[in-house]
């Protein structure tokens, strides 16, 4: 299973089209996550235009977008359980809230966003990955999405990093 990981899009406000290095991928996918901060359903339609699709919404999307997508979900895929929320809210830092949201959970992997930061790291047995923002980097030097691979050697995540969002 082969999974591609966005959050913060922003669409249209951050940019118009979403990029080429993540188009190319997009065709690759047995599933597309998105972790919130759409802006717009536009992206949604466009994305499920390439397979499935799974999302929650964030702290930017209107009511149209909380409409088609929950705030937080938990599934099961290939046997893992994953938990998929945008993790914003009031005080602590967004990690601390995204572990807090799935306490007492029994977690492979919890998959969030907001911050715009690459992040992949293990807390306890859990996996906390975010992709960053394909089309946002803030003040980091790249832009990047996320692949989850779940085959024969288990559950991986990586991060895709470009240069450009320009398609």
């Amino acid at each position: 299973m082969r999974v591609i990981v966005v959050s913060d899009t922003h669409m249209p406000k951050k940019a118009k089209e979403l990029p080429k290095r993540l188009l190319e991928e997009l065709h690759t996918a047995d599933l597309i996550v998105h972790a919130g901060d759409w802006q717009s359903t536009h992206i949604y339609k466009q994305l499920s235009s390439y397979t499935r699709i799974m999302g929650v919404y964030g702290n930017v999307d209107d009511h149209e977008v909380r409409e088609m997508v929950p705030r937080r979900i938990v599934t099961e895929w290939e046997g893992y359980k994953i938990g998929i929320v945008h993790g914003h809210g009031d005080k602590k830092t967004t990690e601390t809230r995204v572990i807090e949201e799935f306490e007492g959970e029994e977690l492979d992997l919890v998959i969030f966003g907001h911050s715009h930061l690459p992040l992949l790291k293990f807390v306890k047995k859990t996996m906390l990955f975010n992709p960053g923002s394909a089309t946002d980097k803030r003040r980091l030097p790249y832009y990047s999405f996320g692949v989850i691979t779940i085959d024969d050697h288990g559950l991986r995540a990586d991060h895709i990093f470009y240069n450009h969002k320009e398609t």
